[in-house]
C-alpha cells in the first residue's frame, strides 16, 4: 500500500546526472536505440546496475535493472505513452508509483499465463518480462477508436442509460453485441492455467499492515515485548515511503536507519516479515484476508512452487500503517501523457534513479509537493516552475532557486509523446507558456481509509488536511501514521510505535518496547483546489470521468454520493476510486452548494486490491475441485483401466473399457449382457450405512420409514421409504435386522450424509425417550454387489463349503454372517437391484481390494465382468427400480408405484402430510416407462412428454424423461419418465419434445418393468 509520507529532505548530496543520449529528447524518441535508458540518472537509487534486465514493452527490446518495476523501468527508457483510456481512448502515460495506478495497465507474459489490466507500477522486472499495451486498435500510438473522443459530447455521464432503448428488437440484435465487444481492458488468455495456488492461515497477536515508519515503527515496538506479529508489506521491500525519500532517522540518514530496523526486525524470530503480501480484507473474528505474490515476479514459477498464496490471517489486534495516497488536481489536460503525481516523480527518482522529464514543471496546492521540485533539483534536472494555487513559498523551500508562479495550470500542451508545456493562468486571468516535458501535480493526501470501511465504518472529513480520517475501525483494529490523518515523519513514528507496544501489552507481552524512533514533526498546510475551470478535466482516469459529468449528474438529480457513483461510473474502475472519489466528492459538495462533510462519502468494500480467482480457488480446481473419496475396490478398478465419475465426493467406477471397444455404450453394453447372461459385480460401498442398536430400534425405524421394520424377522433385509414432513419422498434403501436390538441401514449414495443428519435429528430431538443407538458405518465397509445366473456358483467358490446358498439355505431378502474360504467371515445379502440371482457381500473396508481380486478368481471359470454405475443404471431402468432422477424432492410414494407400502396401522414422518389434496390428485405425474415409436431413435433425459398434435408450451406439458438408457436386452432406447396420469395410459402413443437439441419424436407410455416383470430371475 501506499507507505506513509516522510520528513523534509534534509543534507547534502551531489547532484546527478542523466545517462547521455544524444538520438533522445524530450519527447518520447522512436529512434533511440533500445537499452539506452535515456532518461537513467547515472547514480543514486536502489537499483542493481550490475544485474541489467531484458524486457520489451509492445515488442520493442528495452533494457532495465534488478530493483525497477516495469513503470520505472518504461520511465528510464523515455516511455511517457502506454496505454488508452476506457471510454474515449485518449493517450495516458503513468501516473502514479504504486497500487493506485489507472492508467499503466498491461498484459504480462503469453500464452496460458497472459494476465491482463496488470499495474506497471507494482509489476516487478525480471529478465525477458514481455508487456503489451491494451484497449487499443491497431497499434497504441496508432489507435482507431480514438475517434470516440470526436463523440464526448455525446459520451457523457449516463449515455448508456438513455441512447439504447429504442427500438428495443436491436437491443439484443446490435446494441448488446457493440457494448459486449467495447467492455473490458486486456484480454484473458482463455487456456488452462498453468500454475497453482496456495491457500494457508496464520495466527498472530499484532498484526502490522504496512512497512512505511509507522508501520516499522509499530513492528520494533511489539516484537520487541515478544508479542507473535506479523508484518505484511505488498511491496518487494520493507520500508514504505522510506523507499522514495530522504531525511533523517534518530540522526541518521532514512536508508541507514531503515537498514538498521530490517536487521533487527530479521532478528525478532517472534516477527514474521511477509514481503509481496497485500491484505485485502477483514472479516470477522479478527481474521484478515492477504493476498502473497509468491511467485509473480519471475517468468514462471519453479517447480513445486505456487504462483500466489491466500492467506487468513487471525489476529488478536491489527496496527494498519497503510499510509496515503497522493490526490490529483482536476484540471484541463491532467491526463496527458508526462503528468504524474509529484509523489510518484520523487519515487522514480530516489528509488528508481529514473528522470521523468527533462523539465520537470510542479503544480500544487500544498507544502508536501515542494518536495518533488526539491528532488528533481537535487538530482540535476530542471525545474521549469512551480505552480502554487496559494501563491506562497513554504517556509523550508524559500533557500531553493525555483520560479514560483501564482495562478493554476489551465492547459497542457502535448499528444500521444507526452507534454510538450503548459500554460498558467493567475487570478487576473492572465496566462503564460511555460515549457516542459514532465508536469507533477500535487492535490493534497487521502489517507488510506480503505481496511478501516470494510466492517460499515464510515470515514469522517477533517477539514486542516483536506481529507477523509478513518471513523470507526473494527474490533481490534487502530490506523496510524498518514493513514490516521497524521502526515509528518515524528507522528508516524510516535503513533506506530504506541500501537504495536499497547497492542503486544493488551495480548499479554510484558516486554519492554524501547524507545520511540525521532523524526521531523513538520507540518503539513494545504489549500484545497478542487478544480480549475476551462477545457476537459478529468476526475476518474481510466474512466474518462469528468468534472462536467459530476455536474451532469448533479443537474440530472444523481445528488447521492451512490447516485453519482453508479451513474457516471466515477470509482468503479480497477483502482476503485483511489483517486478519483475525493476530487468527485468535492465537486459534487460544490455544485449543491453542500460542504464535504454533509456530501459524505461511499465506503470501500474488499477486496482493497485485486484477487485473482486462482488464488481464491487455490488448489481446489480440475480434479482437486472438491475432497475425493476412493471406494475401498479404486486402487484395483483404477489398475483395471476404469473410468471413474464423481458421485459427489466420491470417485466411483463408470465403466472398465476392453481393447477394441471404441465408446463408452459399447463398453456398457458388454457388462450389461455379462451379468445378464453370466456373472458380474459392482463396488457398492458408497451407499450410506448406519448401525443401529438398542432395544427401541425396531420402535425408532417405524417412525422413521412409511412401512414397519419392527416386524421384520432377523436374518431378514426390507427395502424401505422415507418421506419427509411434508409427505414427499425424502429416501430409499434396504435394512437388514441382525438381532433382536441390531439393524443394519442403507440410504442412497447422495443422501448418505443427510439421512444421518436426520437421524440423529429424530434421535436427539423428537423421540429423545427411546433407547436407541446410531453409528455412521459408510466407511468401515467395502460392499460389493454379485449378480448374474451363476451368482451362487460364483460364491460357492468364494465360501465356505459348509455355507448353504440354495433358495431354501439362503432365500431371497435373506442375510447372515458367512465365513469364507480361509476363515474370514463376511456379511452377506441376498439382494438384487439389477433384477438378476444377486447377493451383496461385506467385509471390512480394508479388506475391500482383496475382496475385488478374490471375486475375479472366484468368478474365472464363469468368465466374471466388473461392471460399473452406468451398467447399474441400464439394468436398475429395465426392471423399472426408481433413484435419484426419480427421488427428485417432488414425488410421493405414490408417485413412484409404492403408494401400498405406506403403512395403515402406524404413524410416522410425513404420513400427515401425505394426505394433502394436491399430493393424492388423480392428475399427478407418476413413473411410467417409455419407449421410441422407431426404435432406432434416441430418448435424451429431460425431453417433455407432450401430447400428439399439440404446441409445445407450459399448458401441454404432461410430464418428463427422468432416466434414459440403452437396453441390450430389447435392442433399443427406453427411459423412465414422470407424466400425469401415466398408469391410465399405457400403451398411448405421444411426443417427447427436447427443445435444446430441437428433437421431436414419437414415444409410447408402458409400464415401467421393461425385463422380466414376474420377477423370477431375481428369486433363482
Amino acid at each position: 500500500m501506499s507507505g506513509t509520507r516522510t520528513g523534509r529532505i534534509s543534507g547534502d548530496a551531489a547532484p546527478l546526472a542523466f545517462n547521455e543520449n544524444p538520438a533522445a529528447d524530450s519527447r518520447q524518441s522512436r529512434s533511440a536505440p533500445a537499452g539506452t535508458q535515456s532518461h537513467r540518472l547515472s547514480s543514486g537509487g536502489q537499483i542493481d546496475r550490475k544485474h541489467p534486465l531484458g524486457f520489451t514493452f509492445d515488442g520493442k527490446k528495452m533494457v532495465g535493472f534488478a530493483g525497477d518495476t516495469l513503470a520505472s523501468a518504461l520511465v528510464a527508457n523515455g516511455v511517457k505513452l502506454v496505454g488508452r483510456s476506457f471510454k474515449y481512448h485518449r493517450p495516458r502515460g503513468i501516473l502514479t508509483a504504486g497500487a493506485e495506478e489507472p492508467n499503466a495497465l498491461v498484459e504480462l507474459r503469453g500464452g496460458a499465463r497472459r494476465e491482463p489490466n496488470t499495474r506497471a507500477t507494482t509489476a516487478e522486472l525480471y529478465d525477458g518480462l514481455a508487456a503489451q499495451s491494451q484497449n487499443r486498435w491497431p497499434s497504441l500510438r496508432h489507435d482507431v477508436m480514438a475517434v470516440n473522443s470526436l463523440f464526448s459530447p455525446i459520451f457523457v455521464a449516463g449515455f448508456y442509460y438513455k441512447t439504447f432503448m429504442w427500438p428495443a428488437k436491436l437491443w439484443e440484435k446490435l446494441y448488446e453485441p457493440a457494448i459486449r465487444r467495447a467492455a473490458g481492458l486486456g484480454k484473458a488468455s482463455g487456456e488452462a492455467d498453468p500454475d497453482h495456488y496456495e491457500k494457508a492461515w496464520a495466527h498472530c497477536d499484532v498484526l502490522v499492515v504496512g512497512s512505511g515508519p509507522a508501520g516499522l515503527a509499530a513492528a520494533l515496538a511489539a516484537g520487541r515485548t515478544g508479542a507473535r506479529v506479523i508484518l505484511a508489506e505488498e511491496d518487494s521491500r520493507l520500508g514504505g515511503r522510506l523507499l522514495s525519500e530522504t531525511g533523517e532517522i534518530d540522526g541518521k540518514p532514512v536508508a541507514e536507519w531503515l537498514a538498521d530496523a530490517q536487521r533487527e526486525i530479521a532478528g525478532l524470530t517472534n516477527i514474521r516479515i511477509m514481503t509481496r503480501t497485500a491484505v485485502f480484507g477483514v472479516y470477522d473474528g479478527g481474521t484478515y484476508g492477504a493476498l502473497e505474490r509468491v511467485n509473480d515476479h519471475v517468468a514462471v514459477p519453479p517447480a513445486h512452487q505456487p504462483r500466489q498464496r491466500l492467506w487468513r490471517i487471525v489476529a488478536k489486534h491489527a496496527v494498519v500503517a497503510a499510509g496515503a495516497i497522493e490526490r490529483p488536481l482536476v484540471f484541463p489536460g491532467n491526463d496527458r501523457p508526462g503528468v504524474m503525481m509529484a509523489s510518484a516523480v520523487r519515487s522514480y527518482i530516489n528509488r528508481f534513479a529514473a528522470m521523468p522529464g527533462r523539465q520537470v514543471a510542479l503544480f500544487t496546492n500544498n507544502d508536501d509537493g515542494w518536495r518533488t521540485a526539491e528532488a528533481v533539483q537535487r538530482a540535476g534536472g530542471a525545474v521549469a516552475g512551480v505552480i502554487d494555487s496559494r501563491g506562497v513559498v513554504p517556509e523550508g523551500y524559500r533557500g531553493l532557486n525555483l520560479r514560483l508562479l501564482s495562478g493554476v495550470v489551465s492547459e497542457v500542451n502535448g499528444g500521444v509523446d507526452g507534454v510538450r508545456g503548459i500554460v498558467v493562468r493567475d487570478g487576473g486571468g492572465r496566462t503564460q507558456q511555460i515549457e516542459a516535458d514532465c508536469l507533477a501535480m500535487s492535490g493534497g493526501w487521502n489517507p488510506n481509509v480503505a481496511l478501516s470501511s470494510f466492517q460499515r465504518g464510515r470515514p469522517a472529513w477533517r477539514d486542516d488536511i483536506a481529507a477523509f480520517v478513518p471513523g470507526q475501525c473494527p474490533p481490534g483494529m487502530v490506523m496510524v501514521g498518514a493513514a490516521g490523518g497524521d502526515f509528518s515523519l515524528a507522528a508516524c513514528l510516535r503513533e506506530g510505535h504506541a500501537a504495536g507496544a499497547v497492542a503486544a501489552k493488551d495480548c499479554g507481552s510484558k516486554g519492554m518496547a524501547g524507545e520511540v524512533p525521532r523524526g521531523d514533526d513538520e507540518g503539513f498546510a494545504i489549500k484545497p483546489l478542487w478544480h480549475v475551470e476551462g477545457g476537459k478535466a478529468f476526475v476518474d482516469f481510466q474512466h474518462d470521468v469528468t468534472a462536467s459529468d459530476v455536474k451532469l449528474a448533479q443537474r440530472e438529480g444523481f445528488e447521492s454520493v451512490e447516485h453519482l457513483k453508479r451513474y457516471t461510473t466515477l470509482g468503479m474502475a480497477t483502482d476503485q476510486g483511489k483517486l478519483s472519489n475525493v476530487n468527485g466528492l468535492a465537486l459534487m459538495a460544490e455544485a449543491t452548494g453542500r460542504d464535504i462533510a454533509d456530501t459524505g462519502t461511499t465506503i470501500y468494500r474488499p477486496p482493497y486490491a485485486p484477487v485473482a480467482i486462482g488464488a481464491l480457488a487455490g488448489h481446489h480446481r480440475d480434479e482437486n475441485f472438491h475432497a475425493w473419496r476412493l471406494t475401498p475396490s479404486h486402487h484395483w478398478a483404477a489398475a483395471r483401466g476404469a473410468v471413474f465419475v464423481d458421485t459427489g465426493l466420491w470417485k466411483r467406477a463408470q465403466w472398465y473399457p476392453v481393447a477394441g471397444e471404441k465408446d463408452w455404450l459399447e463398453s456398457v453394453t458388454r457388462e450389461v449382457l455379462a451379468v445378464r447372461n453370466g456373472v458380474g459385480f459392482c463396488d457398492v460401498s458408497t451407499l450410506g450405512k448406519v448401525d443401529v442398536r438398542g432395544p427401541d430400534a425396531g420402535t425408532f425405524l417405524d417412525r422413521l420409514y412409511i412401512n414397519t421394520f419392527s416386524s421384520l424377522a432377523v436374518g431378514k433385509a426390507r427395502y424401505g421409504l422415507m418421506l419427509r414432513e411434508d409427505g414427499l419422498v425424502y429416501d430409499d434403501g434396504t435394512t437388514s435386522r441382525l438381532a433382536e436390538d441390531h439393524y443394519f441401514l442403507t440410504t442412497t449414495t447422495a443422501k448418505a450424509g443427510p439421512a444421518m443428519q436426520h437421524l440423529e435429528f429424530c434421535r436427539q430431538v423428537l423421540w429423545p425417550e427411546l433407547d436407541v443407538q446410531l453409528t455412521s458405518v459408510t466407511d468401515q465397509w467395502a460392499q460389493f454387489s454379485i449378480a448374474g445366473p451363476n451368482t451362487r456358483d460364483l460364491l460357492k467358490n468364494l465360501c465356505d463349503p459348509s455355507e448353504d446358498l440354495s433358495n431354501e439355505g439362503f432365500p431371497f431378502m435373506g442375510v447372515r454372517e458367512v465365513a469364507l474360504r480361509g476363515g474370514m467371515r463376511a456379511r452377506l445379502y441376498r439382494i438384487s437391484f439389477s433384477g438378476e440371482m444377486a447377493f451383496e457381500i461385506g467385509v471390512p473396508a480394508r479388506y475391500g481390494e482383496a475382496m475385488a481380486e478374490n471375486l475375479m478368481r472366484a468368478g474365472a471359470e464363469f468368465d466374471v465382468t466388473p461392471y460399473g454405475t452406468e451398467a447399474l443404471g441400464v439394468m436398475r431402468i429395465e426392471k423399472g427400480h426408481v433413484a435419484g432422477p426419480e427421488l427428485s424432492g417432488t414425488t410421493t410414494a405414490d408417485d413412484l408405484g409404492l403408494g401400498k407400502m405406506m403403512s395403515k396401522k402406524k404413524d410416522y414422518i410425513g404420513r400427515a402430510m401425505a394426505g394433502r389434496e394436491a399430493l393424492i390428485a388423480p392428475d399427478r405425474q407418476v413413473v411410467v416407462g417409455i419407449k421410441p415409436v422407431n426404435k432406432a431413435n434416441r430418448l435424451r433425459s429431460g425431453a417433455h412428454i407432450i401430447p400428439k398434435g399439440a404446441a409445445p408450451g407450459p399448458d401441454t406439458d404432461q410430464g418428463y424423461l427422468t432416466s434414459v438408457c440403452y437396453s441390450p436386452m430389447l435392442g433399443h432406447w427406453i427411459a423412465l419418465a414422470l407424466v400425469e396420469r401415466g398408469r391410465e395410459r399405457h400403451g398411448e402413443i405421444v411426443r417427447a419434445y427436447d427443445p435444446l437439441r430441437g428433437e421431436d419424436m414419437e414415444v409410447e407410455i408402458t409400464s415401467p418393468v421393461f425385463y422380466d416383470p414376474e420377477g423370477g430371475r431375481q428369486r433363482g
